[in-house]
């Protein structure tokens, strides 16, 4: 599951990650969308890659909220703000990306054996 407010970053990470492999099953361009799609999915993510600043409700709070439920999917942080890195990590992330980033950074944060 891609969560950002760019359109831009959804059609990179997607091209990105299918190319590799992965299958995007769901897409929210605000915390509160992803939230409400996350809580209403029957197959849910295994993975979730999720930006920080955005409308209506941020990327840790958002999270905050899907952790409430469901404490298995795994929630790679990607921000251009390096700023809430400890807060989204002290929060539950798995990983955190710094935009911007290497493809091969963002294929390592996926991979939950990986050295980092």
């Amino acid at each position: 599951m891609i969560v950002d407010d760019e359109d831009f970053i959804h059609q990179l990470y997607n091209d990105i990650l299918e190319m590799h492999g992965y299958k995007v099953i769901a897409s929210a361009f605000d915390g509160d969308d992803a939230v409400d799609m996350f809580l209403a999915m029957e197959d849910r993510p295994d993975i979730i890659i999720m930006d920080h600043r955005m409308p209506r409700k941020d990327g840790v709070d958002a999270m905050v909220d899907i952790r409430l439920v469901d404490r298995k999917t795994r929630i790679i942080f990607a921000s251009a703000d390096g700023t809430v890195r400890d807060k989204a990590m002290g929060a539950g992330a798995d990983g955190f990306l710094l935009k911007p980033f290497k493809i091969s950074e963002l294929l390592g944060s996926l991979d939950p054996d990986a050295d980092r």
